[in-house]
């Protein structure tokens, strides 16, 4: 509920200061005081674009600041989505600086247009009879039936649900595509997968498969060295091991003299153990060797190979190689798993289509009872506001594709009169009817939601009489349950109404501003006669005012 507005320097206003109560409120003033001015003041708070020119005197700033009691609108969650403290009593401000910044507050806290905007509109709802266009937009008609339906909880879990089917048809698709891709290279991968499979690759492979080919290939070699080396060593009296027996003899002998030359015979004995035991490893070597043209072909081939693959895949080690292998298992076993992924991801999408069905299903059913309750009650409405032979017809078909709100397809139809055709709520009402009727939903809706504070400007242009009587009483009623503030002309709203303030333009120290004035009992009743009779006020204006206020 709006409870304070605050207007500084904007347009022809230098300063205004309103309170406001719950129940109906009405604002009236001759055409030009300033009414609309005061919405363009309001506006701002509700994100709405501003410049300069708005401002009354350009080297000052220009401030709006309206304060709302909000407990009962249940927007503790919206508060903390969009990141700002939640007060009970809420102040939204505007400031448009003389450089032409603008600025916005939430409880004095910094905040953006779009955040201004998000946040007042559960707070003000503004309807001008160009506003009432909304009411011809499919998405609002289905929340206005919605709204009846009591569809809130249902709705969101199908939206919920729509979100995740729509998040896994796209990832199934994705995955789709690249299983398609993955299949026409899967062969090519699945063949060079195999080619280095059978080279049993290790690491270190190559320089192994080199020693064994270089040791085969100089086999005659390699048995003369050996043989010389053998012999050498274990030649009768010059030979290296004789020789070395020899010399630990000697240092024996010395040890046994002199205890000094201990570690000299220690040393002789480790030269001479080495020595029989590389003999012994020579002679092993050379048993071992022997010419194995079989063996050399083979491992020249294995060498060829690795070579051949190096050069294909463009490395230079048998590493990369193993790392090429690697690579290739992982793509494969990848294309492998993506069937399974794939007929998860279907499964589960076929899933979440079943709980949208059945979702969906719920909303049609309790869409067709609002139905009949919607037409029944804006027929009754609309006839009270002189629409007598009115009639409303709401068909739902049903869609071939799940549709953002389910699966049904809204058509508001209307006819005026009887005998007629009932035809699209756009192509033949007028802007007074679509005014009437969008009254006439915001009073259903009240009686199903809480609303914000609805402000309606001149809302009931181009009626008068006993319709007037019939809109004032209708949203005196809307009153009973909501804040409503109404831009009127017309006296009988006026007269009906539970606060009154009037716009008033004024001529002062050269300067032409506007002001709120809010009306008393004698104030309301002159005022009142005044817009029944013109600025000559009359005893009979007089009389008639006070019987309206009656």
């Amino acid at each position: 509920m709006l409870k304070q507005l605050t207007i500084k320097n904007f347009a022809l206003i230098e300063e205004l200061e309103a309170s406001f109560s719950s129940g109906m409120t009405c604002i009236t003033g001759e055409t030009g005081a300033g009414k609309s001015i005061l919405l363009g003041g309001l506006s701002l708070v509700l994100g709405k674009r501003a410049d300069l020119s708005s401002l009354l005197d350009p080297s000052k700033k220009c401030i709006v600041e309206a304060s709302f009691q909000i407990q009962d609108y249940n927007l503790k969650s919206l508060f903390e989505s969009l990141d700002v403290d939640y007060e009970d009593y809420t102040v939204l401000r505007r400031e448009i600086l003389p450089q032409g910044k603008s600025r916005a507050f939430i409880n004095d806290s910094p905040v953006t247009l779009s955040i201004l905007e998000q946040i007042s509109l559960h707070l003000i709802d503004l309807h001008s009879q160009n506003d009432t266009v909304s009411l011809l937009q499919n998405e609002y008609q289905f929340q206005v039936l919605d709204a009846l339906a009591n569809n809130k909880e249902t709705l969101s879990k199908y939206k919920r649900t729509r979100e995740e089917y729509k998040s896994i048809s796209e990832s199934y698709q994705q995955l789709k595509l690249v299983a398609e891709n993955a299949k026409a290279s899967y062969e090519l991968d699945d063949f060079l997968y195999q080619e280095l499979l059978k080279l049993n690759l290790k690491e270190g492979m190559e320089e192994d498969l080199e020693q064994k080919h270089s040791a085969l290939s100089n086999v005659d070699y390699l048995q003369t060295t050996l043989a010389e080396g053998i012999r050498i060593m274990e030649t009768e009296a010059v030979g290296l091991l004789d020789q070395l027996l020899k010399l630990r003899s000697l240092a024996s002998g010395l040890t046994i003299k002199a205890g000094q030359f201990a570690p000299l015979e220690e040393r002789f004995n480790t030269i001479l153990v080495e020595a029989e035991d590389l003999l012994s490893e020579c002679k092993i070597q050379f048993e071992n060797l022997e010419s194995n043209p079989e063996e050399l072909e083979k491992l020249q081939a294995e060498l060829d190979e690795l070579n051949s693959q190096m050069q294909k895949h463009k490395v230079n080690s048998t590493t990369d190689l193993i790392t090429i292998q690697s690579q290739l298992e992982v793509r494969l076993n990848k294309s492998l798993n993506m069937d399974i992924e794939l007929n998860r991801l279907l499964a589960k999408q076929s899933k979440f289509e079943k709980s949208m069905a059945n979702l969906a299903s719920q909303l049609t059913k309790s869409r067709k009872a609002a139905v009949q309750i919607l037409e029944k009650e804006l027929g009754n409405l609309v006839s009270r506001m002189g629409m007598n032979e009115a009639e409303f017809k709401i068909d739902l078909e049903p869609s071939d594709t799940f549709l953002s709100n389910g699966l049904d397809q809204l058509h508001f139809k209307f006819k005026s009169n009887k005998g007629g055709n009932f035809k699209p709520l756009k192509k033949i009402v007028s802007g007074g009817e679509l005014s009437r009727i969008m009254l006439a939903i915001k009073a259903i809706l009240s009686s199903y939601i809480k609303l914000p504070t609805l402000i309606f400007d001149e809302i009931d242009t181009g009626v008068s009489g006993k319709i007037s009587d019939s809109i004032a009483d209708l949203m005196v009623a809307m009153g009973q349950k909501l804040q409503v503030i109404n831009i009127t002309h017309l006296p009988q709203v006026a007269a009906k109404s539970h606060y009154h303030f009037k716009v008033l333009k004024q001529e002062l120290d050269d300067k032409t501003l506007t002001s709120l004035l809010p009306l008393d009992k004698e104030a309301r009743i002159e005022e009142i006669a005044m817009m029944l009779s013109g600025n000559q006020v009359s005893s009979t204006a007089i009389a008639h005012a006070k019987q309206l206020m009656n």
